[in-house]
């Protein structure tokens, strides 16, 4: 037998002030000691930032891949799904026999409902509207076309097509290759709005709705549904027809509308000396002219639902205030149309009841007041200047927003109160008037010049 015998190395007390290495001159020096290696854990914290860019990257593709698997499962095959999986431990480990048979019947239920939604679906869908653009209360008509573009049969489906915020069913039926389905629909535009349409999507789920698979075959559309407007005459709007546009109290050097005449002052253009009269005072005289200013109507439409008693007076004063914009916009004159959230694009009629459309009620600090004072800088050259409000405004509200207007423009407050008659009153400098429907409105105006 060898026995290993195994010596414990003797310890040196040197003294802790002695030089290393001077109890044995024939030991080597130690190596000096070195500092923290602080690159090492930089190395370090890069490889684990690394590490987890890449699971982050396998755990998002991983997502998107099975997105489209476990979405096709909903809320009620979720709950069956893990009833299953309770069922079968239940049956299997604790030898329940009920709880076997629930798992072998929710398991073939499952199995069942997957062959409702396998098979892939070639579909040529086409949506379809007549007109993208109408009236409140027209008739707006749209058409769903449903095709099968591929070599075989098609199995009955369902197309669900987002109106607003419901969703309108079809049912498509089995369809040959080629063969196509049609449905036609109405969307109901009662009121001012901007309706989405679409998307539609095929749905195809089983009886007790464990499984639901969608596939969208067209992107959403909008529809908009235009306030009602009234047209109105350029007498009634006080807007001139003639390209001189309306003559002004303000005195100019040059313009068309002569006004009289006055002496000669250094620096006056000599195109405008009147010769016949300098020629008989003997002295040169120049002619004056009254200022001539081109009609540009200036529109202010409350959005703020504390000035309005219901949305039935906002509809009204969005109807007004297209009214008035289409009229301008016929004369080929100026408009501006503000709002508390800014301006609404007066350019084309189009793009004007497509804002107008858009525009909702909303509670805001902006006061009818400060929509005055962004007027009088955006539209100084402004001839007439109408203030578009609900019932609830008050005359101190009117008086407000007046002494911040242009002073040298026409101003006139259009008050829509439904059910009350026409009436005209008077806030400072600004004409108030008063209608209780749209069709008041030529009325109305026709006695702002009374």
């Amino acid at each position: 037998m060898t026995s290993t015998t195994t010596a414990e190395p003797e310890v040196s007390t040197a003294s802790p002030d002695a030089p290393s290495g001077a109890g044995d001159p024939g030991a080597a020096a130690p190596e000096p000691r070195r500092g923290r290696r602080w690159g090492g854990s930089a190395a370090l914290r890069t490889r684990a930032a690394s590490v987890g860019r890449a699971v982050a990257e396998g755990a998002a593709l991983v997502r998107a891949r099975s997105a489209p698997v476990l979405g096709v499962v909903s809320p009620l095959g979720w709950c069956v799904l893990a009833l299953t999986v309770a069922a079968w431990w239940a049956g299997l480990a604790l030898r329940w026999q009920e709880w076997a048979v629930v798992a072998v019947t929710v398991t073939v239920a499952l199995l069942g409902a997957v062959v409702f939604v396998l098979g892939r679906l070639r579909y040529d869908v086409t949506l379809d509207v007549a007109s993208r653009r109408v009236v409140v209360g027209d008739r707006a008509v749209g058409r769903l076309v449903v095709r099968n573009g591929s070599a075989r049969p098609m199995l009955p489906a369902v197309m669900e097509l987002q109106v607003g915020r419901g969703i309108a069913t079809f049912p498509v039926p089995r369809l040959r290759p080629d063969a196509e389905h049609e449905e036609i629909f109405a969307v109901p535009t009662q009121r001012r709005a901007v309706i989405p349409l679409g998307p539609v999507r095929s749905v195809r789920a089983d009886p007790l709705g464990l499984l639901r698979r969608e596939l969208v075959w067209t992107e959403p559309e909008e529809l908009f549904v235009h306030p009602r407007t009234m047209p109105l005459s350029g007498s009634s709007t006080g807007l001139l027809h003639d390209l001189e546009g309306r003559v002004t109290p303000d005195i100019s050097d040059s313009d068309v509308s002569f006004h009289a005449l006055r002496d000669y002052v250094p620096g006056d253009d000599r195109r405008h000396i009147h010769w016949k009269s300098t020629a008989r005072t003997g002295q040169l005289m120049v002619r004056q002219f009254e200022e001539t200013r081109r009609s540009r109507l200036a529109v202010i439409l409350s959005t703020r639902a504390e000035d309005y008693a219901d949305p039935d007076e906002f509809e009204l004063a969005v109807s007004v205030c297209g009214s008035l914009g289409l009229q301008a916009i016929r004369e080929d004159g100026g408009l501006t149309v503000l709002v508390q959230r800014g301006r609404v694009r007066g350019d084309h009629r189009t793009r004007l009841l497509d804002d107008l459309t858009r525009l909702e009620l909303a509670a805001g600090r902006t006061s009818l007041a400060e929509v005055a004072r962004v007027a009088s800088r955006t539209s100084t050259d402004a001839s007439v200047v109408a203030v578009v409000v609900g019932s609830t405004v008050t005359p101190t509200d009117l008086r407000a927003a007046a002494v911040r207007l242009p002073v040298d423009a026409r101003l006139v407050a259009l008050r829509c109160a439904p059910g009350s008659t026409v009436s005209r009153g008077r806030v400072a400098d600004m004409q108030v008037l008063t209608l209780g429907e749209l069709s008041d409105l030529p009325l109305a105006l026709r006695r702002m010049h009374d």
